[in-house]
């Protein structure tokens, strides 16, 4: 299980921690498959499609497996570099700074043990706005775009609606 909030991030911490290159791409948007290269370790992954709380299965796999899937791809790549950044509570952030088609997006990412903690996380100053609960800044709906701008003009299209 796999239970997590996601923020915007209004501006970059101080220190950013260890960081890690992040490639990956979705097999299956329903269900959620997606393979990732994070460093030099290759996995398989299984979510289910809910927010805070989701059913996660992660398998490590050979390089030469992860390139014979990668033929299987939908939609673009999503490439960014993982800042693992410690709070001072005891949480990990993770920070993905978003290369390729998602130059400019900025997101952070908090995972926690229950839903009682999640729900009651004391939000660090440097965090922006909570999308834990919008669709479309899950990865597997990012893959679908050709660029960021899709992203911003879609958003302001919803708040000139409003």
């Amino acid at each position: 299980m796999e239970i997590e909030r996601k923020f915007l991030v209004k501006k970059l911490p101080e220190k950013l921690g260890d960081a890690h290159e992040i490639s990956q791409g979705y097999i299956s948007l329903d269900p959620e498959v997606r393979i990732r290269h994070k460093d030099n370790k290759f996995f398989l992954t299984a979510k289910s499609d809910d927010f805070l709380s989701r059913d996660e299965q992660e398998l490590e796999i050979s390089r030469v497996f992860y390139e014979i899937l990668s033929s299987l791809i939908q939609n673009y790549l999503i490439e960014k570099t993982r800042y693992e950044i410690p709070l001072s509570d005891g949480n990990l952030a993770e920070l993905d700074i978003y290369h390729g088609n998602l130059s400019g997006l900025i997101t952070v990412e908090v995972e926690f043990p229950s839903e009682f903690l999640a729900e009651n996380f004391e939000v660090p100053e440097w965090f922006g706005e909570d999308v834990t609960f919008d669709k479309k800044y899950k990865n597997k709906n990012l893959s679908k775009l050709e660029n960021l701008s899709t992203l911003i003009n879609n958003s302001n299209k919803k708040k000139l609606k409003k």
